[in-house]
């Protein structure tokens, strides 16, 4: 959902390397730039790209598919339950109701105390 509305897709380091190219310079996977430690090692670095993935998300329109799944599941006799590993926020800013998503894998949108 997130690709079709002009994200990029993180799959893999190809994916990732392209929407980040200095990483690929530093040679630095998603998974060692999104690992909470970089904000304690490397705040700059932790809170860049985050900062950017946040601005990037929040800039970013989602597509009308959102819409017409929020249609379809508003005819449903008991409406629609959302489970996803996107972390953009877009489900919400469509209109789905907090209490019929998941987002499995967290939000962009939410900060935690590391202690």
């Amino acid at each position: 959902m997130g690709v079709d509305s002009g994200l990029p897709d993180f799959r893999g380091n190809e994916g990732f390397w392209k929407a980040y190219p200095p990483c690929r310079r530093l040679g630095m996977s998603f998974i060692e730039m999104a690992c909470p430690d970089r904000f304690i090692h490397e705040p700059e670095i932790g809170w860049g790209f985050y900062g950017h993935r946040l601005e990037l998300y929040r800039s970013t329109q989602f597509h009308e598919g959102f819409h017409t799944l929020k249609a379809f599941g508003e005819r449903l006799p008991k409406g629609c339950f959302v489970f996803t590993s996107n972390v953009d926020g877009h489900f919400q800013r469509a209109g789905f109701a907090s209490d019929t998503l998941v987002e499995c894998d967290e939000s962009i949108n939410h900060m935690q105390c590391f202690e």
